[in-house]
């Protein structure tokens, strides 16, 4: 166990070294893009491109309206189940 320790130590990863290093390879992604983009460049993009068609917006008071009628559904069933429970 201890041979193996020590043989580990010898293989261990040393940053500065990789940092210091004069050629990085790409990752696999910039590889694959940059072979990608030799067949057909990309087109240009711009910057902030237009905002797509929004959809629209329901009036404010179709919600109040639905929430309210909500609210007062809950209370009449529990005025109904309330006097249906005292008989």
């Amino acid at each position: 166990m201890s041979e193996h320790g020590d043989a580990q130590g010898e293989f261990e990863f040393d940053h500065r070294w990789a940092d210091a290093a004069e050629h990085k390879e790409p990752s696999a992604r910039a590889r694959m893009l940059a072979a990608r983009w030799k067949e057909t460049p990309p087109g240009p993009v711009p910057f902030r491109g237009e905002p797509g068609p929004a959809a629209p917006r329901r009036a404010s008071w179709i919600s109040t309206a639905v929430v309210l009628g909500c609210v007062a559904a809950v209370i009449v069933l529990l005025g109904y189940a309330q006097t249906r429970g005292l008989r």
